[in-house]
């Protein structure tokens, strides 16, 4: 046996063990992300069967994304110090307990208490897992590799959303979260069974700076600043459209929320198409295409869910929408990355903090729009502004780009 120890150019050079690890990592994403968005389709079944308004029975997402953002402080830090794939490995196990929990509520408190528990659990994984990516995988890569993790991120969202849907209407909205703690506990167990067959895990080479200094290094940066605001905009905005869809199909076009959820699920398969083929249209489009036309596209096909009288018409959008959406986020992940390479955890939470901020707000301020005015306006009128943030980041982008290129 040949051993690699000059790196070759091609985008083989990784291990057979990173490559595993890698894959199960990119199933803790599927996982975290999978039940962060199983309650989207389930929001009119708890609204009846707790007896709420659907704004109060949203608390089970929102409630989520903003334990989930603030968490995210906390696991940068410890992600960096500690390690990075067992942070992840502890955090599988922790979402499989609240998940437990959340399948034996009996009232809407109880089930929002168990979804803050899982939400606390689940910040960790797929922001770590890109932060264990950014420190193995060389910058030349690292999209590309990033796409691969993000694969697991966008099943995720389509098995939430599928699942959710699926067991609410048929064996009751208990039993997705009794699946939900089945898949955590297997997860859990492969992270750990594969963690002796992992290379030393793999440092910054320099110990990261205290947290604040960090901050304060961030909030200095003019590029950092842009990144987060538009990470929160975007959390706000794309997440925001996505938790309402299945209600909007359901109380608009009399759907059952077991094809609204699957309906709306096409989203994830947009993703993992985009996920696919990620290595042609990087280098096709470059990064700052990639953020227009996945700007405009996420806009244009929430503009036809929102408006098509016609409801299959939702079902190409919904796809088209998750492939432009991972062009985007593929693109924020990568240079995310790179924003405080000297604690990598640290920068990357800190920019999952704010995307899910931005969803935490999105998700309560849609809700409360929909009280008053038609889902329909109020999609669109989200939608639109998509467009012009996708514009805005890529003009940003190639302003970057252009800025490094002169002083490289």
């Amino acid at each position: 046996m040949t051993s690699h120890h000059a790196p070759s150019h091609t985008s083989h050079e990784l291990s057979p063990a990173t490559r595993r690890a890698i894959f199960l990592l990119s199933l803790g994403t599927f996982a975290s992300m999978a039940v962060q968005r199983i309650c989207d389709p389930m929001l009119p079944e708890l609204s009846r069967v707790f007896n709420v308004p659907i704004s109060e029975a949203a608390q089970v997402i929102s409630m989520f994304a903003i334990v989930y953002g603030l968490m995210q402080l906390f696991y940068g830090p410890v992600g960096d110090r500690w390690g990075k794939y067992r942070v992840v490995i502890l955090a599988t196990l922790g979402c499989s307990v609240g998940c437990v929990l959340s399948a034996l509520s009996g009232n809407l408190e109880f089930l929002v208490a168990s979804r803050v528990g899982t939400a606390l659990a689940a910040a960790a994984v797929i922001p770590i897992s890109l932060a264990w990516v950014g420190d193995t995988v060389h910058y030349q890569q690292r999209q590309e590799t990033l796409a691969r993790v993000g694969l697991g991120t966008m099943l995720g969202i389509t098995a939430g959303q599928l699942f959710g849907g699926l067991l609410t209407d048929t064996l009751g909205w208990r039993w997705a979260f009794v699946l939900m703690a089945v898949v955590f506990s297997a997860v859990s167990f492969l992270l750990w069974r594969h963690e002796g067959h992992l290379e030393t895990a793999p440092h910054p080479g320099h110990a990261p700076a205290g947290f604040f200094k960090q901050l304060q290094q961030v909030a200095s940066d003019v590029w950092a600043r842009t990144l987060l605001s538009v990470a929160l905009l975007e959390g706000a905005s794309i997440f925001g459209l996505l938790a309402i869809t299945a209600s909007h199909l359901h109380h608009t076009h009399g759907m059952s929320l077991t094809l609204a959820g699957t309906t709306t699920a096409l989203f994830g398969l947009g993703g993992m198409a985009y996920m696919a083929s990620a290595k042609i249209a990087i280098r096709r489009l470059g990064e700052a295409g990639l953020a227009r036309f996945g700007g405009i596209g996420v806009g244009s096909s929430f503009v036809v869910i929102a408006f098509s009288p016609w409801w299959p018409l939702a079902i190409p959008a919904c796809f088209v929408a998750g492939f432009s959406f991972a062009m985007f986020h593929n693109t924020m992940q990568a240079k995310a990355t790179q924003m405080v390479p000297t604690a990598r955890a640290t920068g990357v939470t800190l920019f999952a903090g704010f995307l899910f901020l931005g969803q935490s707000l999105g998700v309560l301020s849609l809700a409360q729009l929909m009280t008053h005015f038609s889902s329909a306006y109020v999609m669109g009128a989200v939608a639109t502004f998509v467009v012009g943030l996708g514009l805005f980041f890529s003009h940003a982008v190639a302003q970057r780009n252009a800025t490094q290129a002169d002083h490289a």
